[in-house]
């Protein structure tokens, strides 16, 4: 089983980074945002619009204009960002569909699920697009300290360019 983010949430958590990164030194073009975490050019202004709706991205238009985020990383959740991009987390469906299920109301592994679920949603709202630039930045420089349980089970090369 894999629990992972749809191509939407992940676009607009990497477009998160950047604007976090660049959080109190002005606006970052889409070009820049689409080079920075390889998404594609013509599909950013539609990851964006959500984030833009749900008030945690301004947009600017014209040769001055581009993106920043309407509030300090540090009051952007991980949480807020996933669920403009991709709905609410929900429990809406047992572990257990479509099995042969007899039972009505609660199945013996609902219990186990709803609190790994909840556990999910506590840490995704606990934590901020501040501590994952800083995460970022310590990881470019070379000077984070990697969990074991964080480790890629297969590397996974980056594919954007860093900003300068």
């Amino acid at each position: 089983m894999q629990i992972a983010l749809g191509r939407r949430g992940d676009y607009s958590v990497r477009a998160m980074l950047v604007l976090a990164r660049a959080f109190g030194d002005g606006r970052r073009k889409a070009r820049q945002i689409a080079a920075v975490m390889d998404i594609p050019g013509r599909y950013l202004p539609q990851i964006m619009a959500p984030l833009v709706r749900q008030h945690l991205v301004l947009a600017t238009a014209g040769p001055d204009g581009g993106y920043e985020l309407a509030r300090p990383p540090a009051s952007i959740t991980l949480l807020e960002v996933i669920e403009a991009a991709e709905g609410p987390l929900v429990r809406e469906r047992c572990l257990l569909q479509g099995g042969p299920c007899d039972w009505e109301q609660i199945c013996p592994v609902h219990d186990v699920w709803a609190q790994a679920h909840d556990a999910l949603g506590h840490q995704l709202r606990i934590t901020t697009f501040k501590h994952l630039a800083e995460n970022d930045r310590l990881i470019e420089q070379g000077a984070f300290d990697v969990p074991a349980l964080a480790v890629h089970p297969i590397a996974v090369a980056r594919s954007g360019q860093r900003e300068a």
